[in-house]
């Protein structure tokens, strides 16, 4: 009875344990996916048609807010139905393992054009900067973990992962547009 209770237990504690890390796990395969510049690793820890339909509707929210009160006229509303499916055509092109894999390639063909290689050597590039070197890592629940960084101009841009069965995928990215946006108001 006891060795029962004691391997339920250590069992319990096994499976805690691998949930705890799992979202870990996930952001160092994503980070060797990227340094790699592998598509085909990178698509097995993102959730590409999620990813896709937040990217989405934080373009469309940071369009609408925007316009403001300009959405009234006619002409206005046209124009933002050119700009929403532009934003969307753009998202759903590089929010892909596809799309993904060219922005990589169009990094090194950018450092090739450009000479900007190791050494003179416009073959051989840097590989991309580990943009989750200084993340802050958080649990908001838990089946949600977030990985945030600050861009350039030191806003935060939120990478967060969804716990799906006992696997974790990236499947948003919160960008600083809506605070650019309200801060535009």
């Amino acid at each position: 009875m006891k060795l029962g209770i004691a391997l339920l237990l250590a069992a319990m504690l096994a499976l805690l344990g691998w949930l705890a890390a799992g979202p870990f796990m996930t952001v160092n395969a994503i980070r060797e996916a990227i340094q790699k510049q592998d598509s085909a690793a990178l698509s097995e820890h993102v959730d590409f048609p999620a990813l896709r339909s937040n990217l989405r509707a934080q373009a469309e929210d940071l369009i609408a807010r925007r316009a403001g009160s300009a959405q009234d006229n006619p002409i206005t509303a046209i124009v933002l139905g050119v700009a929403n499916s532009a934003a969307g055509s753009a998202i759903d092109a590089l929010a892909t393992p596809a799309g993904i894999g060219a922005v990589l390639e169009g990094r090194g063909l950018w450092h090739r054009i450009t000479g900007g290689g190791i050494g003179g050597d416009s073959y051989s590039h840097a590989s991309p900067p580990d943009l989750l070197r200084d993340a802050k890592y958080r649990f908001e629940s838990p089946s949600r973990f977030t990985a945030t960084i600050n861009d350039a101009d030191g806003d935060p841009v939120v990478f967060v992962l969804h716990r799906h069965g006992l696997n974790w995928k990236l499947d948003d990215i919160r960008m600083p547009w809506g605070d650019a946006a309200a801060a535009t108001d």
